[in-house]
């Protein structure tokens, strides 16, 4: 047996290398790294935070679109039913988009006429242009003479 002095079991710990703090700050380091990649994939993931943020906002888009669509669909049901039930109905559409009257109707048709301002003032009086003023002939100058 070989003798090592006057060694405890502290003396012994202290003197191991410090392998087992090194071991367990490579753990710490791994535990850490995948936390964070838990944490990424928990907000940018296929199924993450982001992910469901911009799944409802799609649903409630498409939700209001449903909304809109059932709308549209109550008030073309009622026209249509209008249409089936409803002889005014189709008369008024017949005026309106059609044109058409009935038999011993008279359709007046009224142009646009200038403005009232326009037409109470007073029409503009033409200026003679100084080239007919010196060719005139009650200025007394003759137009230049025709050869023959």
């Amino acid at each position: 047996m070989v003798n090592h002095g006057n060694l405890s079991f502290r003396n012994v710990k202290a003197a191991l290398p410090p392998r087992a703090g090194r071991g367990r700050g490579i753990v710490r380091l791994l535990l850490l790294f995948f936390a964070a990649v838990i944490v990424v994939d928990a907000l940018v993931g296929d199924y993450g935070l982001f992910a469901m943020l911009e799944a409802r906002r799609r649903h409630d888009e498409l939700a209001a679109a449903i909304a809109h669509q059932r709308l549209e669909n109550a008030r073309l049901q009622e026209e249509a039913r209008r249409l089936r039930e409803d002889p005014s109905a189709i008369e008024e559409i017949a005026r309106r988009d059609l044109g058409l009257i009935r038999a011993g109707e008279k359709v007046f048709i009224v142009k646009d006429l200038p403005s009232p301002a326009k037409s109470l003032a007073p029409p503009a009086k033409s200026l003679p242009s100084p080239a007919n003023d010196l060719t005139s002939p009650e200025k007394g100058l003759a137009s230049p003479a025709k050869p023959d």
